[in-house]
């Protein structure tokens, strides 16, 4: 078989349930050039082979990867932060297995807008240095990533978060679903998670805050997971601890959706999503939604700043400003020429994947 037959191994978070990795494959597949086939490591292979109609390997499995990629011409990190220890310090040594092996294989690898650290052990940020030489061509998703980058002597093209080059998928027949947003009088779309900064009563005051809201607007509240392990039941275990009145119960329901395209369907419907999810504040801000962010991380913080919707930082109280702030942003959505903005930095990433041709 030709070398220009032979796959591309893409190596993500894929297969895992998370609605935010599936929108990162849907876009990098798309931006993949004519007649380059993907070999993508994931979880759940059924789901991601039915949903994007490719080979699977079991992502979890580092010495069937590792064979797979003998049988590959390139490997493609592709979306997130791969390259980082915030998940353990065995995770970034998976990573650097899989560049290594590639590279002694003499197999190009590209880091497809990624996101770089948080590295937080000094052996991490050794081992990610000695890593990046190895690279044939690299694009970040994040100002800061890409500055680390640089800082050490690297260079890479700079873009957003590759999700806001998202599509909608087409439906092979029927009426096209309306696209612009039109959720004036909706619900609130919950995109929350547990995190570590809100452990029992640290919920107390956004939940107070997300009940007076609801009982003023008069509006329902979707909980919606958007890591269908991490996030789903929040709502019940949050009622389970007493955290949730009567009267924000009573409002609140979890819904489920099965990818990005039905998330970006509720978010047109919104009347406000509050966002801790980084993907979920994209696909709402895509969907054209009125939109506010709660950050439990930097990327968050960066990416409300990017649109210019408020974000309050869950590591401090909030501020007695908090429900009029999130009043303002009730059927208000956000500036489409800012949101073009952000897609059109996001198609920047294609320049990569262009090597493959």
């Amino acid at each position: 078989m030709r070398a220009a037959d032979l796959p591309v191994l893409v190596c993500g978070y894929y297969g895992e349930h998370n609605l935010g990795d599936d929108a990162l494959l849907q876009v990098l597949l798309s931006q993949l050039p004519e007649g380059v086939v993907a070999l993508v490591t994931a979880w759940d292979g059924a789901q991601v082979g039915q949903r994007f109609g490719v080979q699977t390997t079991d992502r979890r499995s580092l010495g069937g990867v590792l064979a797979a990629l003998g049988h590959c011409r390139a490997l493609v990190l592709g979306g997130g932060s791969l390259l980082q220890d915030a998940t353990s310090f065995r995770s970034l040594l998976y990573y650097a297995a899989l560049i290594s092996a590639a590279r002694l294989r003499g197999l190009p690898v590209l880091l497809w807008g990624q996101g770089l650290g948080p590295l937080r052990r000094r052996r991490s940020r050794l081992l990610v240095r000695a890593l990046l030489p190895l690279v044939t061509a690299m694009s970040w998703r994040d100002p800061a990533s890409a500055a680390l980058a640089s800082g050490w002597g690297f260079q890479g093209l700079l873009g957003s978060d590759p999700v806001w080059a998202l599509e909608p998928k087409r439906a092979p027949e029927g009426p096209a679903e309306p696209q612009g947003w039109h959720g004036r009088g909706g619900p609130i779309v919950l995109c929350w998670r547990p995190v570590g900064q809100l452990a029992g009563q640290g919920w107390k005051p956004w939940l107070a805050a997300l009940s007076r809201l609801a009982a003023q607007a008069d509006r329902e509240v979707i909980w919606l997971p958007f890591h269908q392990e991490q996030d789903a039941g929040l709502l019940a275990r949050l009622q389970a601890e007493g955290l949730i009145n009567d009267g924000l119960a009573a409002r609140s329901r979890e819904l489920r959706v099965s990818d990005p395209d039905e998330a970006l369907a509720l978010f047109r419907d919104a009347g406000l999503v509050l966002a801790m999810r980084l993907h979920g504040l994209i696909l709402a801000a895509l969907a054209g939604s009125p939109c506010a962010a709660l950050s439990y991380d930097p990327k968050v913080s960066a990416a409300a700043a990017e649109i210019g919707c408020p974000c309050h930082e869950l590591a401090a109280e909030p501020g007695p400003d908090l429900l009029q702030q999130w009043v303002a942003c009730l059927d208000q959505p956000l500036a489409a020429a800012t949101i073009e903005q952000s897609r059109q930095n996001a198609r920047l990433h294609q320049q990569l994947l262009a090597r493959l041709a």
